[in-house]
């Protein structure tokens, strides 16, 4: 098979949540430990982070891994799901595995992929942890696809854990109370392995705490040990300053990731660098973590995050797609500049949906699509239901076209938003 053959034989032969849902998760790790346990257990050669969460453990898990970088660590980063290419999934130092490689894999494995018929998802945790060990990264980052107590990624014992947050999504799977799905994420709590969460949140808190006591594990709520103060956005940088109760601690930090939302992840991203530098294995000093903050998406190519695509115009898209990530979005727009609001909105079936629409401005054009998914959610459906909540707009046969009729409709001075699902941004980029 050549590299796009291989691509569909993973696309179409495994079951792929992204493309089909619920139906693709694998209730247990059984096929990733037998995977790799036939690659010589890989995951076991390298440093790691596991990082879970609802929202933002995609953004912490790329500023953790640029600030690893940019200390002169060889970082590997694994994430899901890909924006425009399969490959960015899996990266060293933000460079992505190469098409021979994943080709070689796949080649190399499908005896065994054809036995035990594992997920999309299980194949490419495999993947990326045959790749970190082969080019023997010093660290690798492990962002968790769903969940984090049957995850496949969670075979790994990492120098630390880190949970972002919680809040309501994929409640097929994970529970439908936000105590529940806490549950399924304190899964990634270790035998006395540090763990840090990120917000300290009334239903989920006594959750951490009687898992990382039955552990034994150390746990540090960052919220408890850093305040944000002073913060701005100019330039296409976001700027804060870092208090430990009176203690400036970082003073006029930057980053390149611009959402407000971001200050919650880099409280979270310092006080895990915080706890990693307690280690006799790591230096991380505050050159590297101011530096690697303010280059996130230049070192490590992340995409999508309050993304601004054009000016004049100004286009920004973002891949918030649950009722939290929508409110964020929201509180982002309200701040921004604009005459009129345009919006590009696409979602999948298996969402909240009309949670998510009632949260939506009144005021705004919105221009409804499918993204091109098994998961989508039929333009026309997605405007039935969005005019319940008194939401205007029409419907358009593809995400590209939908943008196009934005673009061509807005005026100089408009906003168009772009977003709803991970994969209306997609293929927006």
């Amino acid at each position: 098979m050549n590299y796009q053959q291989t691509l569909e034989f993973l696309y179409s032969k495994l079951p792929m949540f992204t493309r089909i849902g619920a139906s693709a998760f694998k209730k247990d790790l059984t096929n990733t430990i037998i995977l790799c346990e036939a690659l010589g257990n890989p995951q076991n050669n390298f440093k790691t982070i596991h990082v879970a969460g609802t929202n933002g453990k995609g953004s912490t898990s790329h500023m953790l891994a640029s600030v690893l970088q940019a200390q002169g660590y060889k970082t590997g980063l694994y994430t899901s799901p890909h924006l425009k290419d399969f490959r960015e999934r899996i990266r060293i130092n933000g460079k992505m595995i190469s098409k021979a490689e994943v080709k070689s894999f796949v080649q190399a494995n499908k005896k065994i992929i054809y036995k035990i018929e594992p997920s999309f998802f299980e194949a490419t945790v495999a993947m990326a942890f045959e790749h970190f060990a082969k080019h023997k990264v010093d660290i690798a980052v492990i962002e968790v696809g769903l969940g984090g107590r049957l995850d496949s990624t969670n075979i790994i014992k990492p120098e630390i854990s880190v949970i972002t947050n919680i809040s309501l999504d994929h409640t097929n799977m994970l529970g439908n109370t936000l105590k529940e799905i806490a549950g399924e994420k304190a899964g990634i709590i270790k035998k006395g392995i540090p763990v840090v969460i990120g917000e300290t949140q009334e239903e989920s808190q006594p959750v951490f705490i009687a898992k990382a006591e039955s552990v034994g594990a150390p746990i540090y709520f960052a919220d408890d040990f850093l305040m944000v103060e002073d913060i701005s956005v100019k330039n296409n940088m976001l700027k804060l300053s870092v208090y430990e109760g009176e203690e400036l601690k970082y003073p006029k930090l930057k980053s390149d990731l611009t959402g407000l939302y971001q200050p919650k992840n880099m409280v979270t991203v310092l006080k895990a660098l915080e706890i990693l530098n307690q280690q006799k294995e790591f230096n991380i000093d505050k050159q590297a973590i101011y530096s690697g903050l303010r280059q996130v998406k230049k070192l490590t190519q992340l995409q999508g995050r309050w993304q601004t695509l054009n000016v004049n115009p100004l286009i920004i898209c973002d891949t918030g797609h649950n009722e939290a990530g929508i409110k964020e979005v929201l509180k982002n727009i309200e701040q921004t500049a604009f005459e009129k609001l345009h919006m590009v909105f696409g979602m999948v079936k298996d969402k909240d949906i009309t949670k998510v629409l009632s949260l939506l401005p009144k005021k705004a054009t919105y221009y409804f699509c499918k993204p091109d998914i098994e998961r989508g959610l039929e333009a026309e459906e997605l405007l039935k239901q969005a005019e319940v909540f008194d939401l205007k707009g029409i419907t358009y046969n593809s995400v590209v076209d939908a943008k196009n009729a934005a673009i061509e409709k807005a005026q100089q001075n408009d906003l168009i938003f772009i977003g709803g699902s991970t994969f209306v941004v997609a293929e927006a980029l």
